[in-house]
Parts: C-alpha cells; sequence; structure tokens
C-alpha cells in the first residue's frame, strides 16, 4: 500500500488518503489522485467582464455569519460592497418575526474611483474563496483582492492602484435599521406601532470608524472599519459585531479590525480551511456547466452556513431589500441543507444545532393547551426559532388543524426533524438521535395525536390543515399525513419499546389513505390539485419521505401521473418546481428527464451568479438543484446504496469520491463509457452494507490488500457485503483490473462560465 507523499499532501481528500488505495489484485495507477485541485476548481471560477448591477449577478463572500455582495451602485460611478450578517435581528417579539424579529440590514461601502468606470474584469476564485481582479478607469486602474475570512467577522479588501488611481475612496453606508418588509415596494404594511430603530451614530476611535446602532429592544450591532496603507496597496478591514441585550459589539469589532494582518499573512489559514472544505468529496461529470454549478452551490453553502451559525434567512447571509427577511420553515430550510450530506459536510448542519440549542422556544409555539406534550415550528421564526406575536402581517404561528385562523400549518416541526433524521442516518451519530431528534420528534408527532379521530370508515382522520403554500384548508392534508406516516415509522425505529409505541402502531395501522383521484395525489379530502402550484407540499410522500416508492409497482402509475399532473399546470410554476421534479425523476430511474428538469431550471431561472429570485431573493433553489444531481447519482433510502440509479445517456464517465451516504458509508465510483467499472464503500459505523452496484457480470468483493471480503447476493439482485467499522469494500468485475483512482472526467463540450463573462 504505496502512498506517494504528493498523493496524501496534493490530491488526497483530507484525512481520507485512504481512499486512493487500490486493491493488490488491480495495482493503483502512479499517481492515481495526483490531479491539481486548483486547476480542477478554476473549470467552475465565475468571472464577470460586464459590470453586475444587482444581488442576481455578482460576486458574494461569506462565512456563515458575515456576508457581502458585490455590484455597481445604481445611478452612480462606483461598486458596492454590502455588509450583512445573519445575527444580526430585531428583538421585539410584540411585532412578530417579519418585523419586530426580522434581519435589519446594516448598510454597504462604495469604492469610488477617480476616473468613470470603463471596464472589469474579475474572477471568483473558488478554491481560494477570493475575488480577484481589475477595474479600469479613464484615469487608470484599480487591481483588488477580496475575502470574507472563514474564520473571522472580517471583510477585507485590497486595492493596489495605479498612479492616477491612488486618491479613490471608500465610503460607508449605513442602512436604517428597519425590517426589509417595511418598505412599501413589498405593500406589506407593518402592524400598529412599529417604527424603525434609532439612527446609526458614527464616530472615530482612532484609526477606525465606528458605525453604532442601538436597538430599541435593548442591544446593539456595530460595524468597525479602519483602511491601511502599505507600500502600493491599501486594504479595508471591516468587522460586523453583534450583541443582545448588552452592549458589547464595540470591542469586539474594533478588535478584530485592530488584529488583522496584511492579505498575505490573512489568506493562510483562510486558504486552508477552504482547501480541506473542498477535499471533503469530489465530484465531475461530462456537463462542465452543470458541474461548474455543484461546485458554487458547495461555495455558497460554506458561505452561508456554518454549524453555529443561525439557520439560513430566505438570502442567506446576504439580506437584500426582501418582503421575507426571516427563517422560512415550509420549505426553503429543508432545501437549503439537504446538499451538506451527500457532500460531506455535516459541519455545516445548523438545522440540527439550531433544533437542538433551542428546542425549549418549540413548545411555545403551539397553542397553550397542547404545550405540556407537543411541539411545533412556526412558518416564520428568528434565529432562536421564535416567531413572536403573530397574526395576518407579523408572522405565520403553528395553527390548530381544523381552525381557520391562524393558518393549520402544523407539519413544518416533522418536516423539519426529517433533516435531523437525515444528518442522524448519515453520520449514526446515536447522542444527536437521543440528544434532539426523537424527544422533539415525539413532540411534534404528539401535537398530531391530539386531532386524529376515526371516521364512520374506521380509518383516522386529520381535520382541516394547511398544504404549503396552496391556499385552501383541507381534511386529511397529504402534506401532513405523509409527515404523519413517516414521524411514526421513525419513533418505532428509534423506541419500539416507548410507552406511545402502540399508539404510534396504531395510527400506521388505521390512518386513512392518501386522497387521489384520477390526477394523482390530492391537496387533502376533497380537495384536487387543480391550479398551478410551485410547492410539492402534496407529494411529499413520494419525496423525500420516500413512503411511496418507484420501487413498489402498485405505485408507479400514481407517482408519475401527480408528478406530470403538477408540472403541467404552466403560470405559477417555479425554480424549486423543477428540482423537486428531478428529484422524483431520479427515483423513477429516469436519467434524461432528470437532466431535463435541471437544465429547465437553468435555463428558466438560475441567474447569472447562480443565485435565484421569487419577488425578493432566496437561496434555496440552487442549493436544493445540488441535491438533485445527487439524486442522480447515488441514493441510499430504505437501507440500499444505489450507485448511478439516473444517469443520463449523455454522462458516459463520472467520478465519485467520499460520497457520504446513508448507514455512516463513504462511496467512491468510477463509471467509463457508459459502464461503471468499480466503487469502494468505507464504513463508519459498521452499519448493514447492501449495495445496488450497477456492474455487469460476476462480481470481486474484496479488501484493500485484494483479499476477498465475505458477501452475497440477495434475492433483489443487490448486494450485502460484511463490512466492520472503519473498513473497506472494493467491488468490481471480477477479472477486470480497473484503476482505482479518481480524477476529473473530460469535458463533454465548451461551456460558457457562470458570472458575466
Amino acid at each position: 500500500m504505496d502512498i506517494t507523499r504528493r498523493t496524501v499532501l496534493g490530491g488526497a481528500l483530507a484525512g481520507l488518503a485512504a481512499a486512493g488505495l487500490a486493491p493488490a489484485a488491480a495495482a493503483a495507477a502512479p499517481g492515481s489522485d495526483d490531479f491539481g485541485w486548483a486547476e480542477f476548481l478554476a473549470t467552475a471560477d465565475l468571472y464577470w467582464r460586464r459590470l453586475p448591477k444587482t444581488w442576481y449577478e455578482g460576486p458574494f463572500l461569506g462565512n456563515g455569519f458575515l456576508g457581502s455582495g458585490i455590484y455597481a451602485e445604481p445611478g452612480q460611478n462606483a461598486i458596492r460592497f454590502n455588509v450583512q450578517h445573519s445575527q444580526v435581528q430585531d428583538h421585539r417579539p410584540e411585532f412578530g418575526s417579519l418585523f419586530g424579529l426580522a434581519r435589519l440590514p446594516i448598510g454597504y461601502f462604495t469604492l469610488e474611483p477617480v476616473g468613470a468606470i470603463t471596464a472589469i474584469d474579475w474572477r471568483l476564485d473558488l478554491w481560494n474563496a477570493e475575488l480577484t481582479g481589475t477595474i479600469t478607469t479613464a484615469a487608470g486602474s484599480l487591481s483588488l483582492r477580496a475575502i470574507v475570512h472563514t474564520g473571522q467577522s472580517l471583510l477585507a479588501v485590497e486595492v493596489r492602484p495605479s498612479e492616477g488611481e491612488r486618491a479613490f475612496k471608500w465610503v460607508f453606508h449605513p442602512a436604517v435599521a428597519v425590517s426589509p418588509r417595511a418598505d412599501p415596494v413589498w405593500n406589506k404594511p407593518p402592524p400598529a406601532g412599529y417604527t424603525a430603530n434609532p439612527p446609526v451614530n458614527l464616530s472615530t476611535n482612532g484609526d477606525a470608524r465606528l458605525a453604532v446602532q442601538p436597538l430599541l429592544a435593548g442591544g446593539e450591532h456595530v460595524t468597525a472599519w479602519r483602511e491601511v496603507a502599505r507600500g502600493g496597496t491599501r486594504t479595508l478591514y471591516t468587522s460586523v459585531a453583534w450583541s443582545h441585550p448588552e452592549k458589547t459589539s464595540v470591542a469586539r469589532a474594533l478588535g478584530t479590525v485592530r488584529r488583522a494582518g496584511a492579505f498575505p499573512e490573512l489568506t493562510r489559514d483562510h486558504r486552508r480551511w477552504w482547501h480541506d472544505y473542498y477535499r471533503g468529496s469530489f465530484l465531475s461529470i461530462p456537463d462542465t456547466r452543470l458541474q461548474g454549478f455543484y461546485w458554487i452551490q458547495l461555495y455558497k453553502v460554506a458561505s452561508a452556513a456554518r454549524r453555529e451559525a443561525p439557520v439560513m434567512a430566505t438570502s442567506g447571509p446576504w439580506l437584500e431589500n426582501t418582503p421575507w427577511p426571516a427563517t422560512w420553515w415550509n420549505l426553503n430550510v429543508q432545501l437549503e441543507y439537504w446538499l451538506i450530506h451527500g457532500s460531506n459536510h455535516l459541519e455545516l448542519d445548523a438545522v440540527s444545532h439550531a433544533l437542538g440549542k433551542y428546542r425549549a422556544n418549540l413548545t411555545s409555539q403551539v397553542a397553550s393547551p397542547y404545550q405540556a406534550d407537543s411541539a411545533g415550528i412556526p412558518r416564520t421564526t428568528d434565529m432562536t426559532l421564535l416567531n413572536g406575536v403573530a397574526n395576518a402581517t407579523s408572522g405565520y404561528p403553528v395553527g390548530i388543524p381544523g381552525h381557520d385562523t391562524p393558518t393549520p400549518e402544523v407539519g413544518n416541526l416533522t418536516w423539519a426533524l426529517h433533516n435531523v433524521w437525515l444528518s442522524y442516518r448519515h453520520t449514526m451519530d446515536r447522542e444527536l438521535l437521543g440528544g434532539t431528534l426523537f424527544p422533539l420528534l415525539r413532540k411534534a408527532i404528539n401535537y398530531y395525536l391530539h386531532f386524529l379521530a376515526p371516521g364512520p370508515d374506521g380509518k383516522l382522520h386529520l381535520p382541516p390543515t394547511f398544504s404549503p403554500e396552496y391556499g385552501v384548508n383541507a381534511p386529511d392534508c397529504n402534506y401532513d399525513l405523509s409527515l404523519i406516516r413517516w414521524g411514526c415509522k421513525t419513533l418505532l425505529q428509534i423506541a419500539p419499546g416507548d410507552a406511545l409505541a402502540p399508539k404510534w402502531r396504531d395510527v400506521l395501522a388505521n390512518l386513512v389513505a392518501y386522497p387521489a383521484d384520477a390526477n394523482g395525489y390530492m391537496i387533502g379530502a376533497g380537495v384536487p390539485f387543480a391550479k398551478s402550484h410551485r410547492h410539492y407540499s402534496h407529494l411529499l410522500q413520494i419525496y423525500p419521505l420516500y413512503d411511496v416508492t418507484w420501487e413498489q409497482p402498485e405505485h408507479r402509475q400514481i407517482i408519475e401521473t401527480s408528478l406530470n399532473h403538477w408540472v403541467g399546470f404552466e403560470g405559477a410554476l417555479q425554480g424549486y418546481t423543477f428540482t423537486g421534479a428531478a428529484s422524483i425523476s431520479a427515483q423513477m430511474l429516469r436519467g434524461d428527464q432528470a437532466a431535463f428538469y435541471l437544465g429547465e431550471l437553468q435555463r428558466r431561472y438560475i441567474q447569472p451568479n447562480t443565485m435565484y429570485k421569487e419577488s425578493g431573493p432566496v437561496i434555496e433553489t440552487p442549493l436544493s438543484a445540488a441535491k438533485s444531481l445527487q439524486d442522480m447519482l447515488v441514493q441510499s433510502w430504505g437501507g440500499v446504496l444505489r450507485l448511478f440509479p439516473a444517469v443520463p445517456s449523455a454522462w458516459a464517465d463520472i467520478a465519485l469520491r467520499d460520497f457520504r451516504t446513508e448507514g455512516a458509508f463513504l462511496l467512491s465510483a468510477s463509471r467509463a463509457g457508459g459502464k461503471t467499472r468499480w466503487l469502494k464503500v468505507h464504513s463508519e459505523a459498521g452499519a448493514p452494507c447492501v449495495l445496488r452496484p450497477g456492474i455487469d457480470g460476476e462480481l470481486a468483493v474484496t479488501d484493500a490488500r485484494g483479499r476477498a471480503r465475505r458477501w452475497r447476493r440477495l434475492a433483489t439482485g443487490d448486494v450485502q457485503v460484511e463490512l466492520g467499522r472503519g473498513e473497506d469494500a472494493f467491488v468490481y468485475r471480477k477479472g477486470d483490473k480497473p484503476d482505482f483512482g479518481v480524477r476529473p472526467v473530460t469535458s463533454g463540450g465548451p461551456s460558457s462560465p457562470w458570472g458575466l463573462p
């Protein structure tokens, strides 16, 4: 087992060098992992030869807390560098989550050159998470580098001006600390008595400047900045700090900008973190533009998420004017975080972290008669999962089944806990299972148990609830029935001896069937799916819950009918309609159809910088598209690892490395010439390992030394391998001698880079 120094230090995924080892029966090709990561990721870099004018066009930098979107200052000869922060919110619950607990804008800097801007040449370098490039003006040029440091609340922009641009300047523009939803453009009148926070206080502190924003509810957020000249460069350092209810932010913000070193020093740790991050997994497909899109989403999610950061609001850390300045739990959150599992980046799982940290708040979000044993999450919350006082304008509470007001949208906590379940299944972390998932899921299902009642048919029925976001309350709502079934099944898997287990079994045995008609699944009993609708809330039983699957032949017709009927209504469809349709198509083993839906998403909805908009900026759809691509390449639901289940006919070659699956397996594989050559599976937890490798002919299943592993072929044709914790298995066609290296596949043709090239 020869691992070259270059393999370990250069090409191998950090901490997982053994993934590149080949069995002795088929010797590894020299330098099998020796591809240049920087060169590979450069194929996904975004470029700008035209000046971006909006959030949807420009570069973006972030670290889960501090974020900066960069584009032209409207109507001015200047470049805007936004400064926003995911913890900066209001703290007035009496005005609800959309106003009194809303994310608050901070402000932005303008880089103002001496001469008129005549051209730009920018590049967002994904490998180094750094914006580089030049601004050409009538007076000369400005060469710039910019990062939001991965480990500090610090935006650093280094500018090297030509002689004619030495007098360029930076100007800070503080924003009014008011909910963006209050802007009249959204036609969302604020509740009575709601006002903006006091004006910002601008001051000087030695060589630094301060913008101190006091809040009416106590606390503050502070922006500090200073500019340092070194040789021919000038570097702007800016930091944001937040505190509530105390006022302790000035010292922290000042300390950050004063400790900041020169750019080479700053970028050392920053680059090391990002390089290790990318090496967590590898994926390459022949569709160069889609491949680039995927890696941009991995950059984006690590710029927008950290485990300890607030769960992403609708626009992540890049707050813009939006009617949605809160965290949305009836689809947005779930879709934002799905890609972290397959890409092997559970360190970004803010959902599990927040639900565990703020679980006590979730009991208070259901009506008082149910708080003794139940919990729920509102449609909209702040970073502590609270909705505040709710009414028709200020926020959306959980509601009560059978009551029209407030809207009885009651399934969002259960759906959010499905994300936690996915994190558990991909890590087999018993602490996450017992400490967060089980107690909260028990309470979420308890809430439903208060309302389920037998009807004349002897089945358990649910009073009218709301299916996001169809607009009509319906009894036996499919959104809720699917979540109830999934929740009860999951609770029984976790705790079959629990005191409530007989009740969960009774529910599974007697719950009414999913309402359906000739067009497939309905919204609920008596409410057909009869108008264009972007959301697939009525189809959760198909995806992502996999309660009704294509592998059950009796359900194939209704799955196909439901999908076609849903996407057949043009008019209200939106981007995530097409990501859902792609993932459902992938379950149906239809790779060309899944690729078509992702192609339509890119053509219709994805913006030049891969962001997305519906009225205001939202980021869940591009992130969920990365998950749809993952679903085409690997699926691991139901205890089976399915390799390349829905590959488009045009993708002859595919490479995967350390793709994380349910059961806490890391899967590596190669497809060449339209055939799967080999796969490697590494077990972190010793869970049962059942593979659907898709390799023709008699198989060889070996360990890293080429010794045969114990395995057997199941009646389904799947392969069950005996694999203990920390062990590997290589699977390939008997007699074959594949190269077990993982490297980028050949592009299927030229493509334009993302950005404004």
